[in-house]
């Protein structure tokens, strides 16, 4: 069984960065993180003890989600789910016991820095990222 200790990080696509950084860092009080820069287009805000990514659209990691967000086309990208300690086996045991695919490890950068993480895909589609510090096996 899986235990979710909270959400680490959502990831936002735009085609307007200038202003979701304006309403997210002076309206909602959100911190600058990181900026990856142009090219690879995620600049990603604290927000309390979890992340909000933006990533543009026209950018190398925006377009792996297809065209801006419009009224029938979604801006999330994933959802990022913390779960308490558990090792690669255990996951993927879970996981394959339930009947639910997941991609390899890798690491990435979360809410709490860098660490493995794994891509599954809920009943609709939506992409749910999970990570954890790893147990012993």
């Amino acid at each position: 069984m899986l235990k979710i200790e909270g959400i680490d990080h959502i990831v936002l696509r735009t085609a307007q960065l200038e202003a979701m950084l304006a309403f997210y860092i002076d309206v909602l009080g959100c911190t600058l993180e990181r900026d990856t820069g142009p090219d690879t287009g995620l600049v990603q805000l604290r927000a309390g003890d979890a992340l909000i990514d933006i990533v543009r659209v026209d950018s190398e990691l925006g377009r792996m989600g297809g065209g801006p967000p419009s009224r029938t086309e979604n801006n999330l990208d994933h959802l990022c789910l913390r779960l308490a300690p558990i090792s690669e086996q255990q996951l993927h045991d879970a996981l394959a016991q339930a009947g639910v695919e997941m991609s390899a490890f890798e690491v990435r950068y979360g809410a709490e820095g860098f660490g493995p993480s794994v891509y599954i895909q809920d009943p609709d589609g939506n992409t749910v990222e999970l990570r954890s510090a790893l147990a012993k096996n």
